[in-house]
Parts: structure tokens; sequence; C-alpha cells
């Protein structure tokens, strides 16, 4: 089934304003999840909303959390994300990074005592779009094996770097730190698909496709070159976890079990005013002009977030896929809480 953005846009705003969000709120998370599938990344996108239901049914998850907004120095803030819905606790310190930048040419603001914030990238094109270089960062439980081990240890513990762009959107890198999401699993299991070879281990650390028997994600680079993976993930995990007085890897609680207790996420964002450095002033200009260099090349390589641009062009027109086992989740949670089902 395919459905059109705007109609999950409605459907995921009745279901959060159901569970008490904050129409503010509600736009924001339904806006970031939808925009999200539209780029084709259906790991993190609309498929993530019966888990922050979930969540907020239980109270893990705060439909009206007390954010606290600490200036730790001229560059510097904290935000305490008072355990709310991580994708509104992200946009706010992102937000509060941003203000820092535009006034002192730099920022670094830390992130604690939050939930899942879905697609890291959301955060940095917000910043390129507003003529800054936005860096992002967050880490989760155990669900990656360290290179040479074969127990989880880190998470997928993602980073965005993106640029502004002139004349569009702009170029961002967001990658995870593991050959794929956990959350591709996770969808593999609902939807009873396999995975492709190289990416998960089984209990016994063995290579396997069979998502149900998936056991821990291999670090980005696979079993030969996973100790880069590996060793971005522990250092995003310290930006994420102790540096802002939140737990690392197996001891933050897990995304998909112990659901009633608060997750106690962390996030770091970076932004940079290209317009303190020399190359300022021309820099989206010469961004722009090294993709059109790139696409000149044979093979036409495409820059980071060109992709995702293209899946938005072509889901706004056919809409958003939904697989039978989230069609499934998502009639089951319109009944649940008394709205219209999609589709």
């Amino acid at each position: 089934m395919r459905v059109q953005a705007t109609a999950l846009t409605d459907w995921a705003l009745a279901c959060l304003r159901a569970l008490d969000v904050p129409e503010d709120d509600a736009r924001t998370v339904a806006d970031s999840l939808v925009q999200t599938s539209l780029w084709g990344i259906d790991s993190h996108g609309i498929a993530r909303l019966p888990h922050y239901l979930d969540r907020l049914s239980r109270g893990s998850d705060r439909a009206r959390p007390r954010i606290v907004v600490t200036t730790t120095g001229p560059c510097t803030a904290q935000i305490d994300g008072g355990a709310g819905l991580g994708i509104v606790v992200a946009h706010q310190a992102n937000h509060v990074a941003i203000d820092i930048a535009r006034r002192n040419g730099l920022a670094a603001v830390g992130v604690a005592n939050s939930g899942h914030c879905g697609a890291i990238g959301l955060y940095t094109r917000a910043a390129a779009r507003a003529g800054l270089i936005g860096l992002a960062f967050t880490h989760s439980d155990k669900i990656a094996a360290p290179h040479g081990g074969q127990e989880p240890f880190f998470g997928t513990n993602p980073l965005s770097i993106a640029f502004p762009r002139a004349g569009g959107e702009p170029v961002c890198l967001d990658m995870a730190t593991t050959a794929i999401p956990w959350n591709r699993v996770m969808n593999a299991r609902r939807e009873g698909a396999t995975l492709p070879p190289g990416v998960v281990i089984d209990a016994r650390g063995q290579e396997t496709v069979d998502a149900q028997a998936a056991h821990a994600l291999r670090p980005l680079g696979g079993a030969d070159y996973g100790h880069k993976g590996y060793g971005l993930a522990l250092v995003i995990d310290l930006l994420c976890g102790p540096l802002n007085g939140n737990p690392f890897g197996p001891h933050i609680a897990p995304m998909y079990s112990e659901l009633d207790t608060p997750r106690q996420i962390g996030a770091f964002f970076i932004v940079i005013d290209p317009q303190r450095f020399a190359g300022g002033p021309m820099l989206a200009a010469v961004v722009e002009q090294m993709a059109r260099e790139l696409a000149a090349q044979p093979g036409q390589p495409k820059v980071p977030g060109d992709p995702e641009l293209a899946s938005e062009g072509r889901r706004r027109i056919d809409g958003i896929p939904i697989e039978l086992g989230l069609r499934a989740e998502m009639r089951d949670w319109s009944q649940r809480l008394g709205i219209d089902a999609v589709g």
C-alpha cells in the first residue's frame, strides 16, 4: 500500500494528540517522521511511530516533558530532555546550537535524558539551510558487536554533517557506524524479509541473513575492516553518553524491551558559522560546484543527500510504501486511540 505524505502526517498528528502531545510538538514529530520516509529512510520514518506511541502510553517517553536549557559558556549549552520524545528534544537543542553559532560563530550543545531522536540528518540539514555547517551525533543501547567481538556492546551511533549548497538542498552525510541500522532488522522481522549478507551475526557469532536470528550488527567495514566503524561508534558514544552525564552502550535501556524504562539517550550538536572563515562567503557556491563536477565524472557520482532528494521527488508523487506488517500496526493503533485508520 502506498499512502500520500499528507495523509500519513494527519494520521501521525491524530495519534500524538490522542496521547496528549502538545500541538507544536506533535507537528514536529509527525513532520520529521514523514519527511524521513519521503527521503526513503524507512528504518527511521513513519514505521517508528508505533514504537513512540507505545512508550508514550507507558510513560517512558513523556508527552509534556520539562526541557531545561542551561547555558554553560559563550559557545556551549546543556539540554536536559526531561525524558521527552527525542525528536522534540533534539530539534530544540539544534535550534539552541544554531542561535549560539549565529551570535558567536561556533556552538557545541549536549543533550541528556532524552528518547530516540530519529534520523540525525534532520538536524544538520536544518543548520545548513540556515547557511551554517551542522554536525550531529547520537547513540543507543547495545546492538552492535565491537570489531573482533561477537556480543553487542555499542549502538548504531550515527553521525551527520551537512553543508549549505547554493541554489539547492544541503549536501548531507547521514550514516550509522554499523553496516545497517537495527531498525532495518526490526522492519525485516515484521515483514518476514531476509537481510543482506555480511551485516549481522547470530548468537554464535556466525554471519546470518535471517532477521529472526540476528543477535548483533556488524560495525561499518564488515568482518575485515570493522575497526573503522567500531572506532567511530566508541568515540560517538563518549560524546553523547558520558560527556553529557548519560549511560553508554550496555547501560542504556533497550529500545524494544524494558518499554516502561526511560532510555536516557544523549546527543551532541556542533554548529559552525562558515562566515568566520576565509572561504565562508563562497562556501555554498563551491559546494554546488563540487556537486556539478562530481556529476560530470564517469558514472555520475551523487553527493550525499542527493539520493534522498530523488526519493522524495518520487514518493511525493507515488506515495510512501507501507508494508503489510506496518499497516497492521497502524490499524491497531488507530483502533486503540479511536481515530480513523490510514488507507
